[in-house]
C-alpha cells in the first residue's frame, strides 16, 4: 500500500525534474511557463492563498501586458492605415486635376483642328 502511494510522488518529482531541466535548457521561458512549473509542484504549495494570489497576480500582469502591447500594435496599424487613406485621397485629387486639365487640352486641340480644317477647305 505504501509503495503505491510513493509512485505518484516519484512521478511528480520526475515531472518536476523534467520541467526544471527544460527550464534550464531554454532560458527564454515566459513567466506563464514558470507559473505552470510552480503550479505543477503539487497541491501542497497551492494551499497557501498568498502563493496562489501571487501567481494569479503575476498572470494578470502578464495578460495585461500582452493586451496593452496588442492594443498598441493595433493603434499603430490604424494610424498607418489612416495615413495611407490620406495619401490615396491626395493622389486621387491630383489625378482628377490632371484629368480635367487633359480634357481642356483636348477641347482646345479639337477647336484648333476645326479652324485648320475650315481654313484648308476654303
Amino acid at each position: 500500500m505504501t509503495s503505491s502511494a510513493q509512485k505518484p510522488d516519484e512521478n511528480r518529482s520526475k515531472r518536476k525534474k523534467d520541467m526544471e531541466n527544460e527550464a534550464s535548457e531554454n532560458p527564454q521561458l515566459s513567466s506563464l511557463d514558470k507559473t505552470d512549473l510552480t503550479l505543477s509542484e503539487g497541491s501542497q504549495s497551492l494551499c497557501k492563498p498568498e502563493q496562489l494570489e501571487k501567481v494569479l497576480n503575476e498572470m494578470n500582469k502578464e495578460i495585461t501586458n500582452l493586451l496593452s502591447r496588442y492594443a498598441h500594435i493595433l493603434s499603430e496599424r490604424a494610424a498607418m492605415d489612416a495615413s495611407y487613406i490620406q495619401e490615396l485621397d491626395g493622389i486621387l485629387n491630383e489625378a482628377r486635376t490632371i484629368e480635367n486639365h487633359l480634357k481642356q487640352k483636348r477641347e482646345s486641340l479639337k477647336e484648333r483642328f476645326t479652324v485648320i480644317a475650315n481654313t484648308l477647305q476654303s
